[in-house]
C-alpha cells in the first residue's frame, strides 16, 4: 500500500528552519554568556557553552524567545567596545575601593525603571549590569519592569542617580543594537522617559 506524501511536511520543515534561524542569536548569546561567566574565551569553553545552550533550550522547553529580527552592527560594535571599557573601568574602580584604607566604600540598593516592555531587553540589561564589577542585580520585578541592583562606591544621591542613569544607558544601547524598530523609535522620541520607582 502506498501512502501519499504529506503536503504539510515541506511547510513544517520551512517553519522549523525559520524558527531556528530566528533563535540563532539567542542561542549564540547563551554560549557567549557561558564563556563570560567562566571568564574564558577558549575552544573548550565554547564547546561546553554549546552543550549547556543545547541542554537549556531542549530539556527545559522554555517558551520561544521572539527576537525583533533587527540587528544594527554599528550599535552592536559600540555596545561591545563600551561594555569592555566599562568592565575594565569597573574592575579598576572596585580594586581602588578595596585597597584605599582611608574610607569604607558606600553601598546601596537602587531601583532602576526600565523603559521598554520586553523581557529579553530587560534580561540583557540585567546581565550587562551584573557583569560590570561594582554592581549586581539582586531582584527583577518583571511586572513593574524594575531592576534592583546592589552597587558599591556610592555616597550621595547624585551617585545613586548616576548609577541609575548608567543602567538605563545600557538598556538604550541594547535596544539600539537588537531592539525592535518600535522600541528604538520610542527611546529616540523620549530619551529620558522612565517609570516611577
Amino acid at each position: 500500500m502506498t501512502t501519499m506524501p504529506d503536503a504539510t511536511t515541506p511547510a513544517r520543515a520551512k517553519g522549523l528552519l525559520t524558527q531556528m534561524w530566528r533563535q540563532l542569536p539567542f542561542f549564540l548569546w547563551l554560549i557567549a554568556l557561558w564563556m563570560l561567566l567562566w571568564g574564558q574565551i577558549t575552544v573548550l569553553s565554547f564547546v561546553t557553552g554549546l552543550i549547556a545552550a543545547l541542554f537549556v533550550t531542549r530539556v527545559f522547553r522554555l517558551p520561544p524567545v521572539e527576537l525583533s529580527g533587527r540587528v544594527n552592527l554599528w550599535y552592536g560594535l559600540v555596545f561591545v567596545v563600551t561594555f569592555l571599557a566599562a568592565v575594565v573601568r569597573g574592575a579598576l574602580s572596585v580594586s581602588w575601593l578595596v585597597l584605599d584604607p582611608r574610607r569604607q566604600p558606600g553601598t546601596a540598593i537602587i531601583a532602576v525603571p526600565m523603559r521598554t516592555d520586553d523581557d529579553l531587553i530587560q534580561t540583557h540589561t540585567g546581565v550587562t549590569a551584573s557583569l560590570i564589577p561594582g554592581s549586581l542585580v539582586v531582584e527583577a520585578d518583571r511586572d513593574r519592569r524594575i531592576l534592583y541592583l546592589h552597587v558599591i562606591g556610592v555616597r550621595t544621591k547624585a551617585d545613586v542617580e548616576a548609577q541609575r542613569a548608567g543602567v538605563q544607558r545600557w538598556e538604550e544601547r541594547i535596544v539600539r543594537a537588537v531592539g525592535s524598530r518600535a522600541q528604538f523609535e520610542r527611546l529616540r522620541a523620549n530619551p529620558t522617559e522612565g517609570r516611577p520607582a
